[in-house]
């Protein structure tokens, strides 16, 4: 993992989940994490589990101010940021006749300002560094509907929407960033928490009870799509329980 060894990595996202397994990872093949989410007693944990070379600030993805803030203490600390991970997000499924319209903005401020706020504060030093890795985390459901996810979908869709313009830019810039998307399927993650619909709910954790996968495969997806040759991007990798169907 030569391409990993001390890379200053930023993750939202990161105190439970995809985030918590992915800074585990990567730390441990020597990177340094720079981690933000709310809860800052599982932050406090974690930086604790892994160490050296591993700071966080509390951070809520929708306030801009918040991100670059992250995005200060990582330079402040580390002196650059190499990779960028756009991890935070919510899931809160409901039929659109049950009109959770409080659950539909929080869904658009998290998944799709949240990811927006990130960009905005990397792109900026990936731009004075000549190079630097932007990983959004998308979903299977960018890819496909299921009854209760019009919206999550939706926001997913707009991730790798969102995605790949930023790719396609960065490249007719020559700016040397490179852009990657990571779509999981039913992952072992506090994700189905979020779910108030109680139609939806029970099914949705049967599911996952089922076949979720652990989050470390979602980090070990990270950790390849990180470790290429600058010169290469891996743009997206779907990755689900071999027994998961839709």
């Amino acid at each position: 993992m030569a391409n990993i060894e001390g890379k200053v990595v930023v993750i939202t996202g990161a105190s439970s989940g995809i985030g918590e397994a992915t800074a585990k990872l990567l730390a441990a093949n020597g990177a340094k994490v720079v981690l933000g989410a709310r809860r800052d007693d599982r932050l406090k944990e974690l930086k604790e589990s892994i160490g050296q070379n591993c700071v966080y600030a509390v951070t809520d993805v929708t306030s801009l101010e918040d991100v670059q803030a992250l995005g200060k203490l990582a330079l402040n600390t580390f002196g650059r940021i190499d990779a960028w991970m756009n991890n935070a997000g919510v899931m809160p499924q409901s039929t659109l006749d049950k009109l959770h319209t409080d659950e539909w903005n929080q869904m658009i401020d998290v998944n799709i300002k949240g990811v927006l706020n990130g960009i905005a504060t990397a792109l900026p030093q990936m731009r004075k560094q000549c190079a630097g890795h932007i990983i959004n985390i998308s979903s299977i459901a960018a890819h496909g509907i299921n009854v209760g996810g019009a919206v999550y979908s939706a926001t997913k869709a707009a991730v790798n929407m969102i995605s790949e313009t930023l790719r396609q830019e960065e490249a007719v810039a020559g700016s040397n960033i490179r852009v990657s998307i990571v779509s999981p399927g039913a992952i072992a993650t506090e994700l189905t928490q979020t779910i108030t619909d109680t139609d939806l709910k029970g099914p949705f954790e049967e599911l996952y009870d089922a076949f979720a996968i652990s989050p470390a495969r979602i980090a070990e997806t990270i950790l390849f799509a990180l470790n290429q040759p600058e010169d290469v991007t891996v743009n997206e990798f779907i990755v689900r329980p071999s027994r998961q169907q839709p």
